[in-house]
């Protein structure tokens, strides 16, 4: 075996021992069926992915019917869901990784159709600055604690799952992430206002899902949390309001922290004159917390990097799309062996569906090899060739 440091194991503050530090981050791969039941398809891309990393963090789950965010998106918003996510869950711990569900709310992130009609939902009234882009309706006070419990209710399922833990989405500028931002979030009750009160709903959102775990789990079920260090909006997060959150996170009983960039090496977008890695600010900041990196870390001589930099996991999120036995090359000294590109006549034995296909081709630099220029344009949805 490889000597690499992202190969031996880590305990996490709940106690539990995760057999080794590469993390398969969510990616959306939208194969779920319209009502959010989860399909034989996407069990089994996860499950071909499950073998040799220490942590499996599924595609975004939604917790309620208007926080859905795309097509194809699996759901967590009501028990007849849990049978489902029963099956993933086992797919993913029979082949040795801790299985973890991501949930969220899109919040004004979605919009009428995707949702079947729901207007978006979020702190304010506020519309993001997209093309195209509804205006949400602010949710009212009693709908801020609804939207509290529905968190929790979708933990309780992922615990009655089978799960071995849930990653609350605060990043990417989702619902959590809204009610913390001074652009999305303009309310003057409890929920908004100054800093301290926009972390009110994130904040509570994590004392409920505990308070779940408490009651339903074993301490062993792991919590963490995902967050965006920067907006671009005016107002928007700045990385000092980061730092402040993620030293906040420090003294609640979350397992760790997940930085979500597409860099790992990314400085402030806000403060140029910043020249330190945002990845290495907000380590220094959690000293109570692991933090998860992720950001086109493609080698191992890259993951190892990020390991040497004092960071506690590494997640590989493109690069395990295309090989996923990366960890087990590694481990068997077969790196001359890893594939770093992605050929059109490996999607099937890869279970890259077409619905995945379209999302994965408009990432930055993923180039598919194979595809011809028409095809590039057009997807065909029945065949690749």
């Amino acid at each position: 075996m490889s000597n690499y440091r992202f190969l031996s194991p880590i305990t996490l503050p709940n106690g539990i021992t995760i057999k080794n530090r590469v993390v398969l981050p969510p990616m959306t791969e939208q194969m779920s069926f319209e009502d959010g039941t989860i399909t034989l398809e996407e069990i089994q891309y996860m499950q071909q992915r499950a073998g040799g990393v220490g942590l499996l963090i599924t595609p975004v789950a939604y917790i309620n019917k208007e926080g859905k965010g795309f097509e194809g998106q699996l759901g967590a918003d009501d028990d007849d869901k849990i049978k489902g996510l029963s099956k993933l869950a086992h797919a993913i711990k029979a082949r040795g990784a801790k299985a973890i569900l991501q949930i969220f709310s899109a919040g004004r992130m979605t919009n009428s159709y995707i949702t079947r009609g729901l207007q978006p939902v979020s702190a304010s009234a506020v519309a993001a600055p997209r093309q195209g882009a509804e205006t949400p309706r602010e949710l009212s006070a009693a709908e801020v604690l609804n939207v509290i419990q529905d968190f929790a209710e979708a933990t309780r399922r992922a615990i009655l799952a089978g799960f071995d833990g849930v990653e609350l989405h605060g990043a990417n500028t989702y619902l959590l992430q809204q009610f913390f931002s001074p652009h999305s979030n303009r309310r003057t009750d409890e929920w908004g206002g100054s800093i301290e009160q926009r972390l009110n709903f994130p904040m509570t959102v994590i004392q409920e899902v505990m308070k779940i775990k408490q009651k339903f789990a074993t301490p062993e079920f792991i919590v963490g949390y995902r967050l965006s260090p920067e907006e671009v909006e005016e107002p928007g997060i700045s990385l000092d309001d980061t730092k402040y959150l993620v030293e906040k996170l420090q003294h609640t009983d979350l397992d760790y922290i997940h930085v979500s960039m597409g860099n790992v090496w990314r400085t402030s977008m806000r403060d140029q004159s910043n020249k330190q890695p945002i990845i290495t600010q907000l380590k220094a900041v959690s000293t109570e917390k692991p933090i998860i990196a992720v950001g086109n870390i493609r080698t191992p001589q890259e993951a190892e990097t990020v390991m040497q930099s004092g960071i506690d996991l590494v997640a590989l999120g493109h690069q395990l799309i295309i090989d996923p036995n990366w960890v087990e090359k590694v481990m068997s000294r077969h790196e001359e062996t890893i594939r770093y590109q992605l050929h059109v006549a490996d999607l099937d034995d890869l279970g890259v569906k077409p619905p995945f296909l379209e999302f994965i081709r408009e990432m930055p630099g993923f180039d598919i090899l194979g595809l011809e220029d028409e095809t590039k344009r057009k997807i065909d949805n029945v065949t690749y060739l």
